[in-house]
């Protein structure tokens, strides 16, 4: 039977001097999957994420991707595989001195060789994808919120990943902007067959996105399962976290 994972993390703990993030993680995502990732501020979410793209070296533990260890290849073998990866940091991280245009043809230049037809035609049409081309020619500065979230989000799929990592991509925005971003990442990765993986603690989001969700506390995985089992468990951290979520977005 094929192997059906795309990640498979065995045994991942990482501290920064005292403090203890990750303990023993072992976790696996599937080929076209949505998992989630929830956890309260400092409980090491984002460090997961930043691990499995190599940006900080765990302590312990393995990282494959693809059947790749990302610990014991080379940079210019990470950077292969990087190639596949996207990722939507919190702030979405635009470069304000540079155009939409300019943002979305950054990542092409650096590892494609395009021509400049191909560069426009792929623009345009990732602009099309979270439908903002009528903004290809503003700066970040002239773009509200969302907009900016879904430039972002464009900047990340561009280069057709296969992976998408997505860092409290919903973070500062209004419930109905929420929603809307939550539903285009969903559409996205039934279009373009991605799987990805999505730090939240947003439930309006998780909701609409995950396919599987897991817990990060004390530096472990607690809990897993599908949203809507996790949300009605007579578990008391699972009660005490959904209703304070609900409490929120409401």
């Amino acid at each position: 039977m094929a192997d059906t994972r795309l990640i498979r993390i065995q045994n991942l703990s990482k501290r920064f001097e005292t403090l203890k993030v990750l303990e023993d993680v072992s976790l696996d995502v599937r080929i076209g999957e949505n998992l989630v990732v929830f956890g309260r501020s400092g409980t090491g979410k984002s460090v997961l994420l930043k691990c499995i793209i190599g940006l900080l070296k765990p302590d312990n533990g393995q990282i494959f991707i693809k059947d790749k260890n990302i610990l014991e290849i080379s940079l210019n073998e990470l950077n292969d595989i990087r190639k596949n990866i996207g990722f939507l940091f919190q702030s979405s991280a635009l470069y304000d001195s540079m155009s939409v245009r300019e943002n979305l043809a950054f990542p092409l230049i650096r590892h494609f060789d395009f021509s400049q037809k191909e560069l426009d035609e792929k623009i345009n049409n990732t602009l099309e994808l979270v439908s903002l081309s009528d903004a290809i020619d503003k700066m970040p500065s002239d773009l509200s919120g969302g907009m900016r979230k879904r430039i972002g989000l464009a900047r990340s799929i561009i280069t057709d990943p296969e992976l998408m990592l997505y860092d409290e991509p919903t973070t500062g925005l209004d419930p109905i902007t929420t929603k809307e971003i939550s539903e285009l990442i969903l559409n996205l990765q039934k279009k373009l067959n991605m799987t990805s993986i999505v730090v939240t603690h947003d439930l309006i989001c998780a909701e609409i996105i995950a396919d599987r969700a897991i817990f990060l506390k004390d530096a472990k995985i607690v809990h897993e399962g599908k949203i809507e089992d996790l949300s009605k468990s007579d578990d008391p951290f699972l009660k005490n976290f959904f209703s304070n979520e609900i409490v929120k977005a409401s």
